[in-house]
């Protein structure tokens, strides 16, 4: 088969769908060699970095087009289709929610998350209008991947989606996480980082909950002032500034977007990973502390109890009391061990999650027809 994919999220600053995109395309072209992979993107200024973003082996087809005229086109109608930008494909996988139309390509797309029906006033404003294009979208989708039973739960209860249209395909950990060691004494230095810390992963917006983990960690500071610093790693997203003025000075660390490297250095070294978003489709972050060894405090959402099973503590989000308290636990009292959450995460590979998407694009095929 000749299978298209929106490779849009491979380019810039590299998010969750950037990961996810680039690792199920280096499964694919590993497990697939017979097919061939052509990577295409919705964006006009950042379209000379796509041959270099991909992995070796997959072909790079698009044509010059903002992204803003294109989901403007396609809130009206039917055109430009998929195969005017990239040529003729049998199968499309929209990788970001987006569904264009299509001329003869089955459509596959995958919705990561439903935090714009669920939560929308913690969504910035592109991804606000995710409510009109993803139902225009679906329209042209044969089949829908999700990246866990308690998204594809969602969808069924959120759009008119035959059940058997729906295939969940869990995501996988990088095994480098696991080889991974801590970080030294001075790399840490370098981002203002003590030796004994807290670590949160993820872009800086509403979603992930931080206010509310701010006035927890303030709170378990003030009963235990041995507490390891806290240290909030991620891209500016946006939303309100963060407020630390009840942290005590140089408790709360914010040394941005790090390199992949440097990333999975500072996870490692990590007393625990702290993860108490309020919406999630996967938790590809709490996943991989547990690959590292790392103890987890997570959500206690189903997302996160299904991904992360019982090698996590899990509390209420919306609860500062329990956050302050289940940061207090997890410093004390850790749930696993070492050995069990690494054992738990050599569970999920992108390996596995190519094959169960390439499943998706053979079914998407066979309903096409």
């Amino acid at each position: 088969m000749r299978i298209g994919i929106d490779a849009t999220p491979l380019l810039g600053q590299r998010s969750g769908i950037g990961t996810y995109t680039q690792h199920l395309l280096e499964a694919l072209v590993a497990t697939r060699p017979d097919d061939t992979f052509v990577a295409t993107a919705f964006t006009f200024h950042g379209r000379r970095d796509l041959p270099g973003a991909v992995p070796p082996g997959v072909e790079v087809a698009s044509r010059p087009v903002p992204a803003r005229l294109l989901r403007q086109a396609w809130q009206v109608g039917a055109r430009p289709r998929i195969e005017d930008l990239a040529g003729t494909l049998d199968v499309f996988h929209a990788t970001n929610f987006l569904m264009p139309p299509t001329a003869r390509a089955a459509g596959v797309v995958t919705i990561h998350d439903l935090a714009y029906l669920r939560f929308p006033e913690t969504v910035s404003a592109a991804t606000l209008a995710y409510r009109e294009l993803v139902p225009r979208g679906l329209a042209h989708a044969q089949v829908v991947v999700v990246p866990s039973a308690a998204v594809g739960a969602q969808v069924l209860d959120a759009y008119a989606v035959a059940p058997e249209r729906v295939v969940v395909t869990h995501e996988g950990v990088d095994p480098a996480w696991s080889a991974t060691g801590p970080a030294s004494a001075e790399a840490l230095q370098q981002w203002g980082i003590d030796q004994d810390y807290l670590v949160v992963v993820g872009t800086l917006e509403p979603r992930k909950n931080l206010p509310r983990l701010l006035r927890a960690y303030a709170a378990a500071a003030r009963a235990d002032s041995s507490l390891p610093q806290l240290v909030l790693v991620g891209g500016a997203g946006w939303g309100e500034a963060l407020d630390t003025a009840g942290v005590p000075s140089g408790r709360v660390v914010l040394p941005g977007h790090l390199p992949w490297a440097d990333l999975r250095a500072v996870v490692a070294g990590a007393r625990a990973l702290l993860f108490p978003s309020l919406d999630e489709g996967f938790g590809l972050p709490p996943l991989e502390a547990l690959a590292c060894g790392v103890p987890v405090m997570a959500s206690d959402i189903p997302v996160l109890r299904e991904v992360l099973g019982e090698q996590a503590s899990f509390v209420d989000p919306f609860d500062v009391e329990a956050l302050a308290a289940g940061i207090s636990a997890v410093v004390t009292t850790p749930v696993g061990t070492p050995a069990s959450r690494r054992a738990w995460a050599d569970r999920y590979t992108w390996s596995a999650c190519a094959e169960a998407t390439f499943a998706a694009y053979d079914r998407a095929g066979h309903l096409r027809r």
